[in-house]
């Protein structure tokens, strides 16, 4: 099947073993050590199904987590979504959060991180905007990376790294259990907030 930009696209796998779970990865990235998956999904259990809104980075499926029609509702077991619900307008959370529901099985779940916000703009009240807090794979990180993005790899034309909306463990969780999710447990830590949302039925 061909989707946006001509690229072939792997879709979802059929026939595979019994007892294997189909993971999707959401807003995947390129395939290298950075971007690998939770360690709850590296076991031989998982099958993984990388998704991704931009084709380079070669995913199995081209589409955006806004609108997730290249996947088939309740068709997953788990989603792995890592620093990219903060890549879509505020407007459309509800739909990215609702598309995860849509694509879990009863019983599956979503694992989301996503940056702080309340965390950072403590950091950023004690008038630390600019200051690199962290060192990571795509260079040095700041509060003001947390909020808009980062900085070098959008300026170096990668516009997806852009962030244009934002959460709190209160918000976060609001609009999981908005979308459905009747179980959802946050922790919070490093700049950081990490949710594992629980479809019931």
């Amino acid at each position: 099947m061909l989707r946006r930009g001509g690229r072939q696209q792997r879709g979802m796998p059929r026939n595979l073993p019994e007892g294997v779970r189909v993971l999707l990865h959401v807003g995947c990235g390129s395939r290298s050590e950075d971007n690998r998956v939770h360690p709850q999904f590296r076991g031989p259990e998982w099958h993984e199904v990388r998704l991704d809104i931009d084709p380079e980075v070669d995913p199995d499926i081209v589409d955006t987590i806004v609108d997730m029609r290249s996947v088939p509702s309740a068709s997953v077991d788990g989603i792995w979504s890592a620093h990219n619900i903060e890549h879509v307008y505020a407007h459309e959370v509800p739909a990215v959060l609702s598309e995860f529901f849509r694509v879990l099985r009863p019983g599956g779940f979503a694992r989301i991180e996503t940056p702080d916000l309340q965390e950072v703009a403590e950091r950023i009240a004690r008038g630390l905007l600019d200051e690199p807090f962290a060192r990571t794979p795509i260079g040095p990180l700041a509060a003001l990376d947390i909020v808009y993005g980062h900085s070098d790899s959008i300026a170096a034309e990668n516009v997806f790294m852009a962030h244009r909306t934002g959460y709190t463990k209160r918000s976060l969780e609001r609009r999981l259990r908005a979308a459905g999710f009747a179980e959802v447990e946050i922790e919070r830590g490093a700049m950081e907030l990490r949710a594992v949302a629980y479809r019931k039925s």
